[in-house]
């Protein structure tokens, strides 16, 4: 049988604890804007899938964003990107 361990409250956490949770948080709040702001900005053409779909995945904490900057995103021309 396994001990349960009390989660700690914010007032509980050390500093360095603290201050890593809010830049994991700030870094996942950008990563999402980003992703979102793109899906947004860029034509349906240039997305792997649909928009719907790829809006939900951002949605997961930093597996979506990465996700779709890797996988979500055709590639264009060199050409075509001007």
């Amino acid at each position: 049988m396994a001990i349960k361990k009390k989660k700690k409250s914010w007032k509980e956490m050390p500093p360095l604890a603290r201050f890593g949770t809010l830049v994991a948080a700030a870094v996942q709040l950008s990563l999402l804007i980003a992703a979102q702001r793109d899906i947004s900005r860029r034509p349906a053409e240039q997305i792997r899938g649909s928009k719907a779909l790829w809006r939900a995945v951002t949605l997961i904490n930093f597996v979506g964003p990465g996700s779709y900057f890797a996988f979500g995103r055709k590639n264009l021309p060199a050409s075509a990107k001007r």
